[in-house]
């Protein structure tokens, strides 16, 4: 709303509309911060699962595959296939990339599951966790950070799942293993970032399925571990959150489109 600043107006000069702030968001990255943590954690419960024969990798693929089907469709479906005529890829061309890798993935599961024979078992379960530690501490999670680097996020990630799949019985869980891993830490992120643009609302809802999966999983593993996780995922949903808007209220200096211009860029090439 505009005021003409010359003229008495029937409101105070500091009067807004119910407008304000309408579109302001709070909380936007808490919901990518929990996805993560419990995407991690999924992860972690099946492959305990395969380890200790209590999930058949048959059953685990043709879950997997389905899944990735419907997130292949819904992809598509939230943009209006807007993606797919910018894109000189077609259907047919992801289907035949798909073939090949699942394929190729397939062929070397003998290799992935004896690659680290050598290697101690603790070795192994210290290198995956300082791995996946740092898949969570270098995933971009939209806040425009410069340790951010998705290509070092999925690289350790994908590193984390080889080690912990060479722990597997056979070669067909090494197999599984690494198509899981590719659908956790490779596409689920592309789809979640594509479900928090076009469908917000739905967004949290698949985050809180996301939460309750972990947190459903997570005890037959460790029930001991299973609290600490629950208060850290309530920490980072509710506690945080709150506690940075209440800090909001001792801010002194509010920086916006109103601040003064300020120069980027040297001086030095101006006055020489």
């Amino acid at each position: 709303m505009y005021s003409v600043l010359y003229e008495r107006q029937p409101f105070p000069d500091n009067y807004v509309d119910r407008r304000f702030l309408e579109e302001l968001w709070k909380n936007i990255y808490s919901t990518v911060v929990i996805q993560k943590l419990c995407s991690v954690c999924v992860f972690v419960v099946i492959w305990w699962y395969m380890d200790e024969g209590l999930l058949a990798p048959q059953w685990l693929f043709g879950t997997g595959l389905a899944s990735s089907l419907i997130g292949y469709v819904l992809f598509y479906l939230t943009d209006g296939d807007e993606g797919r005529k910018k894109s000189v890829r077609t259907r047919r061309a992801d289907l035949k990339g798909a073939q090949v890798f699942i394929t190729f993935t397939y062929g070397f599961s003998p290799v992935l599951k004896t690659l680290t024979e050598s290697v101690s078992t603790d070795t192994i379960y210290a290198l995956a966790a300082f791995m996946l530690l740092g898949h969570l501490i270098f995933f971009d999670y939209g806040a425009n950070a410069a340790i951010a680097s998705c290509t070092l996020s999925l690289n350790v990630a994908v590193f984390a799942s080889v080690c912990l799949a060479s722990r597997l019985p056979r070669s067909l869980h090494a197999f599984i293993m690494a198509m899981s891993a590719i659908q956790i830490f490779a596409l689920w992120p592309i789809l979640q970032k594509k479900l928090k643009a076009c469908m917000p609302r739905s967004y949290v809802g698949v985050t809180l399925l996301f939460a309750f999966s972990a947190l459903g999983g997570l005890p037959s593993l460790s029930a001991v571990g299973a609290i600490p996780f629950a208060l850290l995922l309530v920490s980072i949903s509710c506690l945080c959150p709150f506690y940075l808007i209440h800090l909001q209220l001792f801010k002194e200096n509010f920086y916006g489109p109103w601040d003064e211009a300020e120069i980027k860029e040297g001086l030095s090439r101006f006055l020489s």
